[in-house]
């Protein structure tokens, strides 16, 4: 079962040119699949039927959220139709098998004070404090997904222009554009930069105080921090600046297609997400403010 497991992961990551965190992702799904199997007395994949998969699920459902478990449905999906396409399976378990509805759960968001409140934050005159800064203005200008900005490395920032060259899924690349506060932050961090540099080669453009290419994980404390800082009462992230940089460009009359395009989503559906959220807003607005709402 293992040898079936990373020759699929070899075929995302060399043919499919799958990023590390999808490949982990896969890893990770197939491997509790794997664990639950070993509970149920299967030792192959060539046994598993329907009725494996749906116990499997219904299993799922008692620990994690909807979104996870469908997540782990498509994850099986995908290697078992691997499997049939080579051969090495004569039908697919997942087949009549339909994902869990989902709850139509909104994203979160920060106002604009809120993130004006939050970029206001990182006050000290020194290098982290500066690489602080350009990591909140350059999550919000871009709207790039955390791991998108710990991936960047110098070649990819054109000051000049004000561009940014991001990979996101799969290594689909897009222009980030940036405005000139997280231009003049991420100048001012950059020309800083060097004395946090232990190794010349390193390309990396955010360097944590070792000289090594920032995390996904320590971007996370970073932003919480600052929100914790700036006085925001609201569970601040990475990806709520995200969703953040695609409300407010909705509720200031950007299109869709447009915003779709500067989030790199795939989907169009992914996106209009965020239009709920716009909708909401405006029938909140309504009802406080109409005479006859």
């Amino acid at each position: 079962m293992e040898s079936f497991i990373e020759d699929f992961l070899h075929y995302l990551q060399y043919e499919k040119n799958s990023s590390p965190h999808t490949l982990r992702a896969y890893a990770q799904d197939l491997k509790s699949f794997v664990s639950f199997l070993a509970k149920e007395g299967v030792d192959s994949f060539k046994q598993v039927t329907s009725e494996h998969v749906r116990s499997y699920l219904v299993e799922m459902m008692r620990h994690y959220k909807r979104r996870t478990v469908s997540r782990r449905l498509s994850t099986l999906r995908s290697f078992f139709k691997y499997l049939l396409k080579k051969g090495k399976l004569e039908h697919q378990p997942t087949e009549a098998i339909f994902n869990p509805k989902q709850n139509k759960d909104l994203p979160q968001f920060l106002t604009v004070d809120e993130i004006f409140a939050l970029l206001r934050a990182p006050k000290e005159d020194n290098i982290l404090s500066k690489r602080d800064k350009a990591i909140l203005e350059l999550l919000y200008a871009t709207g790039m997904r955390v791991s998108e900005l710990v991936g960047l490395n110098l070649e990819d920032i054109d000051l000049k222009e004000g561009v940014i060259r991001v990979y996101g899924k799969g290594r689909k690349e897009r222009l980030a554009f940036l405005g000139e506060p997280a231009k003049r932050a991420l100048e001012m961090y950059l020309k800083g930069r060097p004395t946090l540099l232990k190794n010349n080669t390193q390309r990396a453009v955010f360097l944590n105080a070792k000289g090594g290419r920032l995390t996904a994980r320590s971007v996370h404390r970073i932003v919480k921090k600052y929100g914790i800082l700036g006085g925001i009462y609201k569970n601040v992230y990475p990806h709520i600046l995200r969703h953040s940089f695609a409300t407010h460009l909705l509720n200031q009359g950007a299109d869709l297609r447009t915003v779709q395009e500067l989030l790199g989503h795939a989907n169009l559906g992914t996106t209009e997400r965020y239009t709920h959220v716009t909708v909401e807003r405006l029938m909140e607005v309504y009802n406080k403010t109409h005479p006859r709402s």
